[in-house]
């Protein structure tokens, strides 16, 4: 089931958005897989610990994270993924790794890859490993105001 606070943020900014149910999948790349989305139209968040503090990076569902270029462009010493524990933590009401890409809603800072700013739409998981949201790009990005950077080597 979509997160209930996604629902509303996107209710209350009037944001055209629909979902997608799919069979059980746990990366973003297979929920893409089964729902028959381009996998570059997917995307994961991943959350990161940048010198001890959280950030939700937003990539492509095909691509993985550059670390040594993620350390170079936010400036930190050390950038690692976060653990599951923390994923729990901060995400109580996801299904661990079902994250939405709209860290504002935690309180969490967001660095998207710039090659998603070149999509109309964008999917992402919703909370669960059953559902996906669709969304516009512009309104991803009037929501979520993540700092944009190449992050990701395919």
């Amino acid at each position: 089931m979509v997160v209930q606070r996604l629902l509303e943020l996107l209710n209350q900014n009037h944001i055209d958005y629909s979902t997608v149910k799919h069979s059980p999948a746990y990366t973003a790349l297979s929920s893409a897989k089964k729902a028959r989305i381009p996998g570059k139209e997917m995307v994961k968040s991943i959350l990161l610990k940048l010198d001890g503090n959280y950030t939700l990076a937003v990539l492509p569902s095909t691509s993985k994270i550059d670390f040594k270029r993620l350390k170079e462009i936010t400036g930190s010493q050390t950038a690692s993924l976060a653990d599951e524990e923390d994923l729990e933590n901060i995400f109580p009401d996801c299904t661990t790794g079902a994250m939405p890409p709209l860290g504002n809603l935690y309180h969490i800072p967001i660095i998207s890859d710039s090659l998603i700013i070149k999509q109309e739409d964008l999917f992402f998981e919703a909370g669960s490993h059953r559902e996906i949201v669709k969304m516009h790009c512009s309104d991803f990005l009037k929501l979520a105001h993540p700092k944009i950077a190449s992050i990701r080597r395919d």
